[in-house]
């Protein structure tokens, strides 16, 4: 039977896909209210991190880009940093995250973060048994001051069963667009499911916190997790609808005459789609 993430076996074989059109239907619905949430967050000064952990096409990323694509991206960044160089190595550990931190008006996604520290950095023992251990008692405390200081911060676990995982590698390694997704540090990882789901039980013992609790969403189904971690994004944001009116175009002004140099002085892209197809 398939192992949750979480090491207990599923009692279904495969979560039934919801349907295209019902998910189609609610995910514009809710990314209409995402940018009318937005319109708040910059209205109000608030300011709101999201970070998002889990395991290896556990569906991050696809939720990442449908919760910030409607987004104006002056005001929503993500934030998916790679290995440390060996100056940032030197530095207090939540350094290089906290100059991604957001200002008044902002949203900052992590696409993984400091977590990385409990989860992947422990288990393939990129560091030390030390400094797990006080990342496991700083965490904590870095968090509720974070808190105090008036941030939201939304920390979201992708939960994926290992025969579902075993389905998305394998797509990735048959699709040649998506290969980049699968790298030797992911098939090391799947290797060790009953290592990292001891880290990350250890993990939430020791960093879900009333101030900063995790959240899990059960990501068997792409297509459900998605719409059910924005639905929760937005119940944690008290936004009103503070959409601006929409503006008047007023007919174009009259333009002065101007002679603009010859057309075939210009190079062009060409045009492989002939028109006489266009209305097909």
């Amino acid at each position: 039977m398939p192992v949750l993430d979480g090491g207990e076996p599923n009692s279904l074989a495969r979560a039934e896909r919801l349907k295209k059109k019902i998910y189609e239907s609610e995910l514009e619905m809710l990314q209409t209210q995402l940018v009318k949430m937005q319109y708040w967050i910059k209205e109000k000064g608030f300011r709101m991190i999201i970070l998002f952990e889990g395991r290896d096409a556990a569906g991050k990323g696809g939720t990442i880009k449908r919760l910030t694509e409607p987004l104006n991206p002056r005001g929503a960044r993500v934030v998916a940093l790679g290995t440390p160089s060996d100056q940032q190595k030197t530095q207090w550990y939540f350094q290089r995250y906290v100059e991604h931190f957001p200002a008044a008006g902002e949203i900052v996604v992590f696409d993984r973060s400091w977590y990385n520290r409990a989860g992947v950095e422990r288990v393939m023992g990129f560091c030390t048994p030390n400094e797990v251990e006080a990342f496991l008692e700083d965490c904590p405390q870095f968090e509720r001051m974070l808190v105090r200081s008036g941030v939201l911060l939304l920390k979201y676990w992708f939960s994926v069963s290992d025969t579902e995982q075993e389905e998305r590698f394998q797509s990735r390694i048959d699709d040649p667009t998506r290969r980049w997704k699968l790298s030797p540090m992911d098939l090391e990882a799947r290797n060790r499911w009953v290592e990292f789901s001891e880290a990350k039980d250890v993990m939430f013992a020791s960093t879900n916190i009333p101030e900063a609790p995790w959240f899990t969403v059960e990501a068997d189904d792409k297509r459900r997790a998605r719409l059910n971690c924005l639905r929760h994004v937005l119940s944690k944001v008290p936004w009103e609808d503070m959409t601006p009116p929409a503006i008047e175009l007023p007919p174009r002004p009259k333009q002065g005459s101007y002679n603009r140099p010859p057309i075939n002085e210009q190079f062009f892209v060409p045009n492989h789609y002939p028109y006489d197809q266009a209305s097909d």
